[in-house]
Formats: C-alpha cells, structure tokens, sequence
C-alpha cells in the first residue's frame, strides 16, 4: 500500500511517500501552484490514501481535484475537524498541531511530551504521559520576528538567522539579532521549567538552529508532521477496511 502524505504550511508544502509507517521520498515547495505540485508528484502513480493538512480551508472545486487524484482522500483543514476530534484533540487545534502530537504520541508512548514547532509561528503543545492533550501556545516564529522588527519600525534593518549571537548586541543588527534569538530561547528555557518532566520534543524548519543552542537534553524530529500523517493513514485504512 502506497499512500502519499501532504502538509501545506502558511509558506511551504511538504510531502512525502509512505508505506504504512515508512516514510519514503520527500518533496518541498514554495510557490503558489500547489495544485500542479501536487499532481507533478503523483504522476501515473496513484496513492492509495492521500491525507492533506492545509493551513487554509480547501473549496468544493479543489476538495474534488485532490479527490481525482487519489483512491481516497483524508483532509485535514480549519473547517474539517473530524480526523482532529477522532484521535482526541480539541476542534480548534490545526491539523498540523494535531498531526505532529500524534506522531509524539506514538514516538514517545507512556511519556509525557512537549513539542517545539518551529516555522512561521512558534507553537508549543503539550500531551500527558496517557496521551491526553493539556493545551498549547502561539507565538511568532524567529523569522517573522525579524520581518515584523523591520516592517513596523521606521529605521530598523531586516537581519536574518545569525550563526553567533552576543549576550548584548553592540551594534543595531547584533542587538536586533541577540533580542531576538535570545527572547525565544528565554520561551524555551521557560516552558521547559514550568514542565519539567516532560520530553522535549524540536521540530520545524527552524528547529535545528535551536537544537545546538540547547544545553538540556531534547529530541529534534524533523519530519514530525508527516510522521503523523502516515499515522493517521493507517488508523483511516483499519477503520475503513
């Protein structure tokens, strides 16, 4: 059984083959043709079952294309919460917030976890050790800091991810770069001692930039989301057989 997993974030599209749990070739896009991307993976090779998280709410007309392209569809957006609510998290939780606690859930059973996901947002969700979901944080990611640092200031300049950071900057661009690599690691550093018991759990695009800043023990799973997908592909596949 082959099953094709996709991730649509607020910037990127992520996806991956899957054979039950086996996470196989893995693709990424940044551009506004997301449809025709989609379809270029496919090709003449029809997934089984295709589970699209998108961050948007997906028409009736693009609802019906990714349904042409597949066997059977499982989607995933803010309007259709159904697979959200089955693995048993709140409606409100987005499907890619679900899908990577799914994926922790199962990586690390019988403990409780805290998961990182660094990308355009920075969210931080929390599971107990019998799976059951405490609640969660969102905040700006690193980049969109330093985007919102230049665009609502008048002089400000637009920095990047610096390699080093200063404890105080000494100049405009290194106090930009110090407040804000240092303000996330001080969320962190905080999060982490309100739970101390918790796994700690890294992932996102950003992840691994926080990843060699850490001085606690933490695990960096980069492919978190799509982990939970081909989860809960399997889970659609032992319902629907």
């Amino acid at each position: 059984m082959t099953n094709l997993l996709i991730e649509i974030g607020n910037t990127t599209l992520k996806a991956s083959w899957s054979d039950g749990m086996t996470l196989g070739r893995s693709f990424r896009y940044q551009g506004e043709d997301i449809f025709g991307y989609i379809s270029s993976i496919i090709g003449e090779r029809k997934p089984e079952v295709m589970v699209v998280c998108s961050s948007f709410v997906m028409d009736d007309g693009q609802v019906d294309l990714l349904s042409s392209m597949c066997c059977r569809l499982v989607l995933m957006d803010p309007s259709r919460t159904e697979e959200v609510c089955s693995h048993g998290f709140p409606s409100y939780l987005s499907p890619d917030r679900a899908a990577s606690l799914i994926a922790a859930r199962y990586l690390f059973s019988g403990k409780g976890c805290m998961v990182f996901d660094f990308g355009t947002m920075l969210t931080v969700d929390i599971i107990e050790s019998d799976g059951e979901y405490v609640g969660g944080n969102i905040s700006l990611g690193m980049r969109t800091r330093f985007k919102a640092v230049n665009r609502y200031s008048r002089s400000l300049p637009l920095v990047d991810n610096p390699s080093t950071i200063m404890q105080a900057g000494t100049s405009t661009i290194s106090s930009i770069e110090s407040g804000v690599v240092s303000g996330i690691m001080f969320e962190i550093q905080g999060y982490m001692s309100l739970f101390p018991e918790k796994e700690v759990v890294f992932t996102g695009g950003d992840s691994l930039y926080f990843v060699k800043r850490m001085k606690n023990s933490i695990f960096a799973v980069c492919n978190l989301v799509l982990m939970g997908l081909a989860l809960i592909s399997c889970d659609y596949v032992k319902r629907n057989d």
